[in-house]
């Protein structure tokens, strides 16, 4: 994040002031700028377009699926980022400009941290019943998430006040929340894993509850990937932040191939990943789900684990995990017990 005033520069007479500190990407400029964050709006563009699609379609059907409309609220706010940058390579003295761009890349990726946090208390109540889905459990992860959304409009707040002050002591303190926030948001990007590795190595009292279609595995080692992504991106965010340097005098790691990097590549992977492994499948869990037992009872009331004889079909046939263990077919049978990946 940026704070007021430039070093080694005449301030304006009035606010709002350049920055002062070095900014990951620096000013954008129109080359190479203008063409990269083409390529990303793009991107973005068709992103937000399968998103929404299938979201629609899903709704058409009555597949009750929201996480595919966080994540087009995701990819619209990058596509907001992206036509801001390209603005502000247009017009590099239009410090609004380079206010709001900072803004929308600094917010939008606490979307997908929520969906992944969600993503994992699928997970865990599934493996986990009895604790997973105990109302403590629920409410602490409701405030944790409240408190992200506290937390981005702290950062957000001081963002903004930090170019409209000369003050040292406010800029002091606009960085603390700054550094603040950017921790906040690393833990929240790492928390998914830690948590997966927890619900594999406690035991499991009662078999899973399994949800949605496809491997059990498989949907352990997208949420897995994805949070390894999003936290190497936030990390290095972060790490920055707490290297300072001059806005005359960046450091390698401000350069714009990091910022692109670190920030839309990652961020573009993940999108596309989600779209590819259709999480809308894969991690759908049925309406009115309140406790344990509900994501498999609620599926076979509906009669969807029927086969094409009418049959109720066995777990293997439902998960699609008869097909010769097609996927993680290298897991060897004791891996798969009690405290492991289940099948």
């Amino acid at each position: 994040m940026a704070q007021g005033g430039a070093a080694g520069m005449m301030p304006p007479m009035k606010a709002p002031y350049p920055p002062q500190a070095a900014l990951l990407g620096g000013a954008p400029k129109p080359i190479p700028d203008i063409p990269i964050a083409s390529v990303f709006l793009v991107l973005f563009v068709v992103g937000a377009i399968c998103h929404m699609t299938i979201l629609r379609y899903n709704l058409a059907r009555g597949h009750k699926f929201i996480m595919s409309g966080i994540i087009f609220g995701f990819c619209m706010a990058r596509i907001s980022a992206m036509c801001l940058r390209i603005a502000w390579a247009k017009n590099p003295t239009n410090i609004s400009l380079a206010i709001a761009a900072q803004v929308f890349v600094s917010a939008g990726v606490v979307l997908l941290f929520v969906i992944n946090l969600l993503f994992t208390q699928r997970i865990i109540r599934a493996q986990h019943p009895h604790f997973g889905w105990h109302k403590a459990l629920n409410i602490i992860g409701k405030l944790y998430i409240a408190s992200i959304v506290v937390a981005l409009i702290a950062l957000i707040v001081c963002t903004v006040q930090s170019f409209y002050t000369l003050s040292k002591n406010t800029h002091r303190i606009d960085r603390d929340v700054q550094l603040f926030g950017s921790t906040y948001f690393a833990v929240s990007a790492f928390l998914p894993i830690p948590m997966l590795i927890i619900g594999l190595v406690i035991p499991r009292r009662v078999r899973v509850d399994k949800f949605g279609s496809g491997h059990f595995r498989t949907k352990f080692y997208v949420l897995f990937c994805s949070a390894a992504l999003l936290t190497l991106g936030s990390a290095f965010r972060t790490g920055i932040a707490y290297k300072p340097r001059p806005f005359s005098n960046p450091a390698w790691y401000h350069s714009k191939a990091c910022f692109y990097l670190f920030n839309f590549t990652i961020e573009i992977i993940v999108v596309y990943l989600y779209i590819l492994v259709r999480v809308d499948k894969r991690f759908h869990v049925p309406d009115k789900s309140h406790g344990p037992g509900d994501y498999s009872r609620a599926n076979l009331q509906k009669g969807t684990h029927e086969g094409p004889n009418g049959r109720a079909n066995n777990e293997e046939e439902v998960f699609d995990e008869a097909s010769g263990e097609h996927e993680g077919a290298d897991l060897e049978k004791g891996d798969l017990q009690s405290g492991r990946i289940p099948r």
